[in-house]
């Protein structure tokens, strides 16, 4: 397995864990369309919160919020409403991204909430 799998990997697991911590509800992981892929989709209340996470070590210059490019929002939003689609989602939805630098074995993570919007 690649430096970079792992580090994404133990970055979603991460995640996991810390929405799990503010009492979200896990539905899908790692939930595939076609080729594009969302990270993780939750239940916060009455939103289903689409997520988006971004890890990387201390030792690169690009915030890994920056790194969702304009067409990887559109791959997400499009994966989104399948997802929405196929379950019936009455939801209102969300799109978050969660953050994780890794400093050896210490990480930062933020959250951001509304990170992006669909545009129509």
């Amino acid at each position: 397995m690649s430096l970079q799998k792992e580090i994404g990997d133990k970055g979603e697991e991460i995640a996991r864990q810390h929405l799990r911590s503010l009492g979200y509800e896990l539905l899908e992981t790692n939930w595939h369309f076609h080729h594009y892929e969302i990270d993780i989709i939750a239940r916060d209340g009455n939103e289903l919160v689409i997520v988006e996470v971004k890890s990387r070590t201390g030792t690169t210059f690009e915030h890994p919020s920056e790194a969702v490019s304009n067409k990887k929002i559109r791959y997400l939003v499009e994966a989104a409403e399948a997802f929405i689609f196929k379950t019936d989602s009455k939801l209102d939805t969300r799109f978050d991204v969660i953050s994780i630098i890794f400093y050896g074995q210490n990480f930062e993570l933020e959250h951001f909430k509304d990170a992006f919007y669909p545009t129509a």
